[in-house]
């Protein structure tokens, strides 16, 4: 699975790169617009991440000509969530956006949740903390000398995301649009999913120690 990030800041393209690495994807790199434009038409990316503010030729323009050709997943990164240009590069056909600054596994799930609703799957490895293990191939969560339980899907999206950035807060509205879509989920849906996994996975589902619930935020896998 190859992914092409498109950002000037070299800092930053450099820590995404390497995260999104780690997680089992196959990246390239562009530095401008119209670089962005070059690789992608060479190395044909199945997903783009894309800075709006960049040299030579800007995300929107960069997001404008990649739509009228292809329908190849693009984020967006933005420094403010409420930009007029992040909704005109929604409007162009971005499929999601990520406001900076942000966690880089954030943006690992942000990724994951795309392909998915793009219908690209991929094949990686289980993920680990400290206690937990996560086989997403066969959609078992394994806890330290327990018997693995199985997962529904939308359980074991919700548990990775919430693994990948463990011991971070993660807002209801990044976890609604990452399980469900912008669209397709809300605060209620997001209750009921998380009742349904702490019962599979807290020993005592009332008096949860790994998946807390931070008031008028968001949830948090705090491990025991």
């Amino acid at each position: 699975m190859k992914i092409l990030i498109v950002e000037d800041d070299l800092a930053l393209s450099d820590v995404l790169a390497f995260t999104l690495r780690r997680a089992g994807y196959e990246v390239v790199m562009a530095y401008d617009g119209l670089a962005a434009l070059q690789v992608w038409q060479e190395q044909a990316p199945d997903l783009i991440v894309l800075d709006l503010n960049l040299p030579k030729l800007d995300g929107l323009a960069v997001c404008r000509q990649i739509r009228s050709q292809a329908q190849t997943p693009i984020i967006i990164l933005s420094v403010r969530g409420g930009d007029e240009a992040v909704v005109q590069g929604l409007e162009l056909g971005a499929d999601d956006y990520v406001v900076k600054p942000f966690s880089p596994n954030q943006l690992v799930a942000r990724v994951r949740a795309v392909l998915r609703r793009a219908g690209v799957t991929l094949t990686s490895g289980p993920l680990e903390t400290t206690t937990l293990t996560l086989d997403r191939s066969r959609l078992e969560v394994h806890r330290t000398g327990l018997a693995p339980v199985r997962l529904t899907p939308l359980e074991a999206r919700l548990l990775e995301v919430l693994m990948l950035n463990a011991g971070q807060v993660v807002s209801t509205e990044e976890l609604i649009g990452i399980a469900w879509g912008a669209e397709g989920g809300d605060r209620t849906m997001l209750k009921q999913l998380v009742y349904r996994l702490r019962n599979k996975l807290e020993p005592n589902p009332s008096q949860p120690t790994y998946i807390e619930t931070i008031p008028g935020v968001g949830y948090v896998l705090a491990e025991p």
